[in-house]
């Protein structure tokens, strides 16, 4: 006896159905992830505005890192200090050394992209294209990037939480950010962990030869010492001060909203 015609066409409907109905919501999700992650995003740089976060992608990398490479021993050394309770002297070094045109800015130092731009088409490399703010959201919510592509994927990224950290936060907190989590030597993140590790004292009392020194190295944290350091970070440490005082000095912290 043979099947019902309309039965098999309506089971065939139903049978095919559900995977069409799967591929549809799946299809839905996807459009709905760069929705979702830029609603997360913002979220996450409006909280960061009023809440000091612990540690940085930078930091939960290196600690990973080390304990692949088997050092189990090694820990992150760090430790949260309002820019009120960091010496003027360090902020103003920072400043002085990675990017002077960091109160005008909106994020993106065009002027001095161009110009590493040039300056790399000559075979010679500039720093200082990467703005604070670009630095920040770098080290608090990315990864360093191997691989080319790796690196371009970061630097689009990159781009949009600059962007966001622009909008919603005000220069002063991104400076604070900035001396809170920049690395000044190997796992030794911030002003506080630095100036306990190198001098024995508090963040508050630092210098400004010494601030001076820990700028200097921002370059290659994990190369030079801001404690001993070498004819080049002493060189470029003399030169920050120079440029500290060019900027205007404590007023020009005064300036930053």
């Amino acid at each position: 006896m043979g099947a019902n015609p309309a039965f098999l066409k309506t089971a065939g409907q139903e049978g095919g159905g559900k995977p069409i109905r799967r591929r549809r919501r799946w299809g839905r999700w996807l459009l709905a992830l760069p929705f979702l992650f830029a609603a997360a995003s913002v979220l996450q740089v409006v909280v960061l505005r009023f809440v000091d976060p612990p540690l940085s992608a930078f930091m939960v990398a290196r600690q990973i890192e080390a304990w692949s490479e088997g050092d189990w021993g090694f820990r992150i050394q760090h430790a949260w200090r309002d820019l009120d309770r960091i010496a003027p002297s360090l902020p103003l070094s920072v400043v002085a050394a990675e990017d002077q045109n960091f109160a005008g800015h909106n994020g993106f130092d065009f002027k001095a992209i161009e110009k590493a731009r040039a300056s790399n088409a000559k075979g010679r490399r500039l720093r200082g294209a990467s703005t604070l703010s670009q630095q920040v959201a770098k080290n608090l919510f990315l990864w360093q990037g191997s691989s080319r592509p790796s690196r371009w994927v970061r630097k689009g990224f990159e781009v949009w939480y600059t962007l966001l950290i622009e909008t919603f936060w005000p220069k002063s907190r991104i400076l604070e950010m900035h001396v809170n989590i920049a690395e000044f030597g190997d796992g030794v993140y911030g002003a506080q962990a630095a100036a306990r590790r190198y001098w024995g004292k508090d963040a508050s009392r630092l210098s400004p030869a010494e601030s001076a020194r820990l700028a200097a190295v921002l370059p290659a944290p994990r190369r030079y010492n801001a404690r001993n350091p070498g004819p080049y970070v002493q060189r470029r440490a003399n030169w920050i001060q120079r440029q500290v005082r060019q900027i205007g000095g404590t007023g020009y912290l005064e300036q930053l909203d």
